[in-house]
């Protein structure tokens, strides 16, 4: 019940909903989700960690996983300082962690400190060369470091490892973009028709292929939602990748409301909730140094 009722408060926003066509454009009541909370389980959880840490019977890595265990639900409850430190006092107990250097490689991504970040990765890959995600994140971290030949090599590598998956596709465009917007649309065309088009975020390539509008875009995302979870996660990517879109076209009013609409669901744990902060900073820092530079002149 509660489901149907969330839908149907989405699917009237959709239709409230104008498009952002140009910098002029106004979103009225954008679609929305209940913010994720934390849950009964992860506070027990954590609570079950803080009392286990008090022990002083348990080994080093029995300690060091516990650290990792309770930074992770530190994480996703969106207390990020809290977990860096239950990351690093992990990495003290137990050096050899590539799960661990990931993470912390994501956060040093976040705060854009892209050469710490590239030493995470880079210790990740060294400990485990098959990390499923190690790859993809040091793409991504080279790519907000402005190293695109070495984001594509990564990337492009990613995504061959997994050929049916969207969002591999996605940021290898991204990527792309940069370097030839037009070569990078092409690319993406090729890759979508060579896909098997299963996974929901497709869509997402649709939308920037043009195959369907914006409307019809935020009407699947409300309408086909099964949970109040599987719709905060699918606006938190749908708002980040309108974003990334609007600001490839240079309307940055647009792009940053959308980013923290992607940033209102608390899906800590999605790399576009993770990012939606950073580009947010860099948009401001452009448009602060645009401005110092006008009045310099």
């Amino acid at each position: 019940m509660i489901a149907n009722r969330l839908k149907l408060v989405c699917i009237a926003a959709v239709m409230v909903l104008t498009g952002c066509a140009s910098s002029q454009a106004k979103w009225t009541h954008p679609p929305m989700a209940v913010p994720f909370q934390p849950t009964i389980q992860q506070q027990i959880q954590l609570a079950r960690i803080d009392q286990l840490l008090k022990r002083d019977d348990l080994d080093k890595d029995t300690v060091a996983q516990m650290f990792y265990e309770r930074g992770l639900l530190n994480d996703s409850l969106g207390l990020r300082d809290l977990a860096r430190l239950d990351f690093n006092q992990s990495l003290s107990l137990k050096p050899n962690q590539p799960d661990v250097f990931n993470i912390l490689g994501v956060y040093f991504t976040q705060s854009a400190h892209f050469d710490a970040a590239y030493e995470a990765f880079d210790s990740t890959l060294e400990l485990n060369p098959l990390h499923p995600f190690a790859l993809r994140n040091r793409g991504i971290a080279l790519y907000y470091g402005g190293r695109l030949a070495l984001a594509h090599d990564d990337l492009l590598v990613h995504y061959q490892q997994g050929v049916n998956d969207p969002y591999r596709v996605i940021w290898l465009y991204f990527v792309e973009f940069e370097q030839d917007s037009e070569t990078a649309a092409q690319k993406l065309k090729l890759r979508y028709d060579a896909s098997d088009k299963q996974d929901w975020g497709w869509q997402i390539v649709r939308l920037y292929l043009g195959e369907i509008t914006e409307t019809q875009f935020l009407n699947e995302i409300a309408t086909k939602s099964e949970s109040n979870d599987q719709l905060a996660e699918r606006l938190t990517e749908g708002y980040f990748y309108l974003a990334k879109a609007y600001q490839q076209q240079n309307d940055f009013s647009a792009a940053v409301m959308l980013y923290k609409l992607a940033l209102a669901g608390n899906v800590y744990e999605f790399v576009e909730h993770r990012f939606s902060l950073l580009e947010i900073s860099r948009i401001m820092a452009a448009y602060e140094a645009q401005n110092g530079q006008k009045e310099t002149n």
